[in-house]
């Protein structure tokens, strides 16, 4: 009778919810307080019958209904179960109640319910139907381990999100653009509609909307739960770690950056809107394996903007800094704080140069010098030559290292021509044009006040230079767009049976060009200079572990090395293997007699 009347009021009819509870009150009155009675005559009946009513309306659901409305049904029987509780039920039913209907409803059928081809949770996460997904969360949070399919299905969908612009990128690379692709381009956000050209611009945006997505998920959809948070990482790291079109993430991250933080870079943005972006562009940095990479490519460009006063803001170089610091620790940022600093100093010095010309009129170089002195540490190796400068240039080196010994005996100057750039006077027929160049360049150029004539290798000898570099600077000046030489036989390219001479025909509408050099790539410089720090690495971690612990077995080695180093690269086990061995051969650790497999340190 008692569960007929329940059954009822669960089908819409309306019973005496009054007298029910006054009925159910004696069975707690009868056991004189004690719910034995309630238990044994009422309840286990009555949730036996609730399993049995909700088993019956979920079976016909789950094929009539789409997920949103069965979880909205779902949702509103649990919350009119409780009302039941509230209104004629003994309090200590609710939690036993729940789980049966939660059962029923939910845990029976939830995998056929996530997996709905039209309406499961993909397709939510798809048609972002934040509210269904909000519903789904609520649901299944209460259940144990009802999130972990939810979860699953969210990191799978972010993974193939992720990996199809990827993929969308190889097609703009390889110019294999797709439709979808096209009206991918059409949604970027205005301030970056002007990166469309870029490959890194473009790519690394629709990473960061992605990521800005998802997370407002994890936070609003999925209150802030670990286990999506756990899910967005990983699958940010499935395809962060991925290659486009040749370059690295690492790679992309430091250009996209460098585009932000340079003057006259692609994307026009506030100084609020740039903060913002570096502060998402630290974020998916957590998802690169190649952190030491990144800090190299991004080191090199740094050094580019602050040595050819490219930097926008200096407060932005200082503020992406402090962000890279607190994500990856302060020996991470700590050559790229000494460059800013360096800057700074450099300035200084050259103003106490500038007062010792002054104080010393015997000491005049002849023309306009600016010496930016840096510390070798701090910055990208550099390749130096023992290029012949002109009569003009050596009297301004040997000038400053006159004053440099006056501050200091104790340091040693290595000058780089390369990083050099020289404002020279062409006197043409037409008009004289000042030229900016290159000390390579200008070194070339003042060969032709002497002679009118030069064999490549004339200026090869007269230069002292490699021929790579060589080919670079005549290319530029004779086979790009400002020919201030004229080059014999008239070809695009440079050879060593190359004759040159002064085009003093030349012009150009502008009072003052810049000559660029042919730009190099690299990247595979970088990539040798991170894998050969890499190496020491893997030793140092390697001999840590080992004066640490004395004796180790060879794959305990291997994975503590693995640990420690994971923070900034992924190591490779064959390298770490090379490695052992080599400390073996230098006499740091050796193998054990017994087992092959066993190592030991050698104090």
């Amino acid at each position: 009778m008692l569960l007929d009347q329940i059954d009822q009021e669960r089908e819409g009819e309306q019973i005496d919810r009054a007298l029910l509870k006054n009925v159910l009150d004696l069975f707690v009155e009868i056991g004189m307080g004690q719910m034995v009675d309630y238990e044994n005559d009422f309840e286990d009946d009555m949730l036996k019958d609730s399993a049995s009513y909700y088993s019956r309306k979920a079976s016909n659901w789950i094929v009539e209904d789409s997920c949103p409305d069965y979880m909205l049904k779902a949702e509103q029987c649990l919350k009119k179960e409780r009302d039941r509780v509230s209104h004629y039920l003994h309090s200590s039913s609710e939690q036993k109640l729940v789980e049966k209907v939660q059962n029923e409803l939910l845990v029976v059928y939830s995998t056929q319910l996530l997996e709905k081809e039209h309406s499961g949770c993909r397709v939510l996460l798809r048609d972002d139907k934040v509210e269904d997904l909000s519903r789904m969360y609520r649901l299944f949070h209460k259940i144990p381990k009802g999130l972990e399919p939810i979860a699953n299905i969210f990191k799978q969908h972010i993974t193939a999100e992720g990996t199809a612009l990827v993929q969308q990128a190889e097609d703009v690379a390889g110019n294999k653009v797709s439709i979808r692709y096209s009206e991918m381009l059409t949604s970027i956000a205005p301030q970056a509609e002007s990166a469309v050209g870029s490959l890194e611009q473009v790519f690394v945006r629709k990473v960061i909307e992605l990521h800005d997505k998802y997370m407002a998920y994890v936070n609003d959809c999925f209150a802030n739960h670990s286990l999506f948070h756990k899910a967005l990482k990983e699958a940010f790291e499935v395809f962060c770690n991925k290659n486009v079109s040749g370059c690295s993430s690492a790679e992309l991250l430091a250009s996209f950056c460098d585009n932000i933080l340079k003057k006259g870079g692609v994307e026009k943005l506030s100084d609020e809107a740039i903060e913002d972006t570096l502060d998402k562009v630290v974020k998916l940095l957590a998802y690169i394996s190649d952190k030491d990479l990144f800090a190299e490519f991004y080191r090199k460009k740094l050094s580019r903007r602050l040595l050819f006063d490219k930097s926008a803001n200096d407060d932005h170089e200082r503020l992406i800094l402090t962000k890279l610091k607190q994500q990856c620790g302060g020996q991470f940022t700590s050559k790229m704080e000494g460059m800013v600093t360096d800057l700074t100093l450099a300035k200084e010095n050259q103003n106490h140069f500038e007062e010792y010309l002054g104080k010393n009129p015997n000491a005049n170089p002849g023309i306009d010098l600016t010496v930016t002195v840096l510390t070798t540490g701090f910055w990208p190796s550099y390749k130096s030559s023992d290029l012949s400068l002109p009569v003009e240039m050596v009297k301004c080196v040997e000038v400053f290292k006159e004053f440099y010994q006056t501050k200091t005996k104790h340091r040693r100057l290595s000058w780089i021509y390369s990083l050099g750039t020289c404002n020279i006077n062409g006197k043409f027929e037409q008009k004289t044009i000042e030229l900016i160049v290159g000390t390579y360049q200008a070194a070339a150029l003042l060969l032709f006040n002497a002679s009118d004539r030069l064999s490549y290798s004339d200026i090869k000898t007269q230069l002292n230079l490699a021929d790579d570099d060589l080919v670079r600077l005549l290319q530029s000046l004779s086979c790009a767009k400002y020919k201030i030489l004229t080059k014999e036989p008239n070809s695009r390219t440079v050879t060593p049976s190359d004759f040159f001479e002064f085009n003093p025909k030349f012009t150009d509408r502008m009072r003052r060009i810049r000559i660029p050099l042919p730009p190099v790539d690299e990247r595979k410089r970088v990539v040798e200079d991170v894998d050969k720090d890499r190496r020491y690495a893997i030793d140092a971690s390697i001999v840590r572990i080992m004066k640490s612990r004395k004796v180790l077995g060879h794959q305990q080695l291997v994975m503590e090395c693995v640990e420690q180093l994971s923070r900034m690269f992924k190591p490779d086990f064959k390298a770490i293997k090379k490695r052992i061995e080599d400390l073996i051969t230098r006499d740091y650790l050796e193998r054990d007699k017994d087992n092959p497999n066993l190592f030991r340190y050698l104090a």
